[in-house]
């Protein structure tokens, strides 16, 4: 084996660990990764964050837009692309008790 496919090997190689290190940090639940036990997965992109781009649902075979970039997904409007779910904003407005004699 020359030094060119050795080098190449290694390179691989290196990809491989790398890989495997970053699939293994992003599976720790206080990483800030998808772990079980960090927040819920949104139930509209299954935790991916992304879903079908409306350009690849309604086209003729060809796909992408500005929203997609051309990759034919989109974030998730639903998590807002983190793929957890996240709380709704509501307001509440109280009412003061009025002190009226019975």
């Amino acid at each position: 084996m020359g030094p060119i496919v050795l080098t190449q090997l290694a390179t691989g190689l290196g990809v491989l660990a790398g890989a495997a290190l970053v699939k293994t940090v992003m599976d720790l639940p206080m990483a800030g990764g998808g772990g079980q036990s960090s927040s819920p997965r949104c139930p509209s992109c299954n935790g991916t964050g992304r879903v079908s781009c409306m350009c690849s649902r309604w086209s003729d075979g060809d796909v992408g837009c500005r929203t997609c970039a051309g990759s034919g997904r989109m974030a998730c409007s639903s998590c807002g692309g983190s793929g957890t779910g996240r709380p709704l904003p509501i307001q509440l407005s109280v009412r003061p008790r009025s002190n009226r004699p019975q």
